[in-house]
């Protein structure tokens, strides 16, 4: 089966990923309804899923509209975020599997940016896409992490932990288009490291030239997100409480 994974840039910085097989789509994190809602009728997909990291509303708001149009789709999310994103018909939990266009799907609980968040994982790697994915949401993003808005940092360094033994080649694709930003800042706390640099004026071209920096690849965080790199929870707190105050020259 033909699979592919496609971008929706909406709002300020969000990214709706929808994840294609033939004529059927699974929509990731839609934060409103109609960008998506023409895209997938452009193309007569039908809707079968929406992924549901967690339950902020730039994430969670275009569901309800989605399933006006598809109300047969199944919406996975947290079994501990029932209350929040009430209108979930699959609840999962960290270490629970299910099946979508004939991959299995891995749970994983990455509590941290909230209290309920999880990412999706795909291991098995599709003939067309020939990488595992991971859609993580806000716990993960190119450069950095999420917010602890409801978690602390040794959730998060657990978070990190637990991407990080996630295969070199997996695909992240994280719901915020953040990585300019975060390479910027990483690069005034690592002045000297040229990994960092290196992927710092990649992805200012890229996005001069309108591009996304998204996907990237767990190998290429393991390698420039100083989060992922942070060998202990105090490093990492200390590296999150930075970045909160910290304001682009």
């Amino acid at each position: 089966m033909q699979t592919s994974v496609h971008a929706l840039p909406v709002l300020q910085d969000n990214v709706i990923w929808v994840w294609v097989c033939n004529q059927e789509a699974v929509v990731v994190d839609p934060a409103i309804a109609p960008p998506v809602e023409r895209w997938l009728q452009d193309r007569q997909l039908n809707l079968i899923a929406i992924l549901q990291t967690h339950h902020h509303a730039d994430h969670i708001g275009g569901t309800p509209d989605l399933l006006k149009v598809w109300p047969a789709a199944e919406v996975v999310a947290a079994r501990a975020d029932r209350t929040r994103i009430p209108f979930q018909t699959m609840s999962v939990k960290d270490g629970d599997r299910f099946g979508l266009f004939g991959k299995t799907v891995q749970v994983f609980d990455v509590a941290a940016h909230t209290a309920a968040h999880i990412a999706f994982f795909i291991p098995e790697a599709s003939a067309s896409l020939c990488r595992p994915l991971l859609f993580c949401g806000d716990t993960l993003f190119s450069a950095g992490c999420g917010r602890l808005f409801e978690g602390t940092p040794a959730q998060m360094h657990r978070a990190m932990q637990i991407f990080s033994s996630l295969p070199d080649e997996t695909h992240v694709f994280c719901a915020h288009e953040y990585t300019e930003g975060n390479l910027r800042w990483a690069l005034e706390q690592r002045p000297t490291d040229s990994a960092i640099e290196q992927r710092y004026r990649e992805v200012q071209l890229r996005r001069s030239q309108g591009e996304l920096s998204l996907p990237s690849s767990i190998a290429v965080e393991r390698l420039t997100n100083l989060f992922m790199r942070a060998e202990s929870v105090e490093e990492l707190a200390a590296l999150r409480h930075h970045k909160d105050h910290w304001r682009a020259s």
